[in-house]
């Protein structure tokens, strides 16, 4: 059984239609009111991404999801990354932790390590290379502070712990929902595996098949290690829904062409076209209410999804134009996926 939600990564660019932006405090008011609508609409999760000194402007992810927390009752809310090597982790697992007892447990994260060097040296870590190893050590102590009373403890990136107690005491048990980020080489999936964790995809435009030998693999090492009840496949996709297929592929194409422009200026395409019909191939969905609703099971079924996350507000799409799609997403979309 698949779950459904709304993720934002609160990128501040300007609309193509008519070069205006909104304030940084619109746009992240924006976010927090995206979640209210995400629950009133019947999704299951909403998310928000964790990004630094680029256009991207959420860079305190804990932060807005407390924000949203106050506005809901019922929506589970998380991070689609949190870039757990540039913080410390025991305040990582504080936060995380104060989320959930201010969300009454419904808190989640999905710790990656990162992949911008530029961000890990602003963050003081002088050796790129040291931070997938920083990363795997960071990612251990924190389940050790959520699952142990006390940990006393010792690692190589960090100094010492002594008899240190989590406060407060997260409400989920053992912890609150914990994914690993990761798709782009096996190390952060193998790690994903050894954990017995769930695995989150990265939004970025790559085709569901990218994936698949990534997925294939995780799944194997689960299994190898007796995890096989902890497999959790999670994808976010490009979305935009409207009434008729013509009405999403003229509303929706300008405003995708400036987010994938925008967003090639900090990661690659690799190696794939990235033109708006082509995009509507892979990790883009567009069209009428059954048409989004056939993409969506087609991504489910070839991934083998347990979580699908929908990426909606990329690229200034006006909230008016957001609105509705939330209404045909609530009325003729989620009541229709399985």
């Amino acid at each position: 059984m698949t779950d459904y939600g709304i993720l934002s990564l609160a990128d501040h660019v300007t609309n193509p239609l008519d070069g205006r932006r909104a304030s940084q405090a619109t746009r992240l008011q924006r976010v927090v009111d995206t979640a209210v609508e995400a629950e009133e609409a019947g999704f299951y999760s909403f998310g928000v991404g964790e990004h630094h000194f680029s256009g991207y402007i959420l860079s305190a992810p804990e932060l807005v999801l407390a924000a949203a927390s106050s506005r809901t009752s019922r929506i589970r809310l998380g991070t689609s990354v949190t870039l757990l090597a540039n913080t410390d982790p025991v305040r990582q697992a504080e936060q995380l932790a104060t989320l959930d007892v201010l969300s009454k447990g419904r808190a989640e994260m999905t710790f990656a390590r990162g992949v911008s060097e530029h961000t890990a040296h602003a963050f003081g870590i002088a050796d790129f290379d040291e931070l997938r190893p920083r990363f795997e050590e960071y990612l251990r102590l924190v389940l050790r502070l959520f699952t142990e009373d006390e940990v006393t403890w010792e690692g190589d990136y960090r100094a010492p712990l002594d008899s240190i107690r989590l406060e407060p005491r997260p409400i989920q048990q053992p912890y609150p929902g914990v994914w690993i980020g990761g798709g782009l080489s096996n190390t952060s999936s193998d790690l994903a595996a050894a954990l017995g964790l769930p695995l989150f995809l990265p939004s970025l435009f790559r085709w569901p098949e990218d994936y698949l030998d990534i997925v294939d693999r995780y799944r194997l090492r689960l299994a190898e290690a007796g995890h096989l009840s902890a497999i959790r496949i999670g994808f976010p996709s490009y979305l935009h829904v409207a009434t008729t297929s013509q009405e999403a592929r003229r509303r929706w194409r300008p405003h995708l062409e400036h987010y994938r422009d925008f967003a090639l200026t900090i990661r690659s395409a690799f190696g794939r076209d990235t033109d708006f019909d082509t995009l509507l191939q892979g990790p883009a969905i567009c069209g009428s209410p059954a048409e989004v609703v056939d993409r969506i099971g087609v991504i489910n079924e070839t991934l083998g999804l347990d979580r699908h996350l929908f990426l909606l507000d990329a690229g200034a799409v006006p909230q008016e134009v957001l609105a509705e799609e939330m209404d045909l997403l609530a009325t003729e979309v989620l009541p229709k996926l399985s």
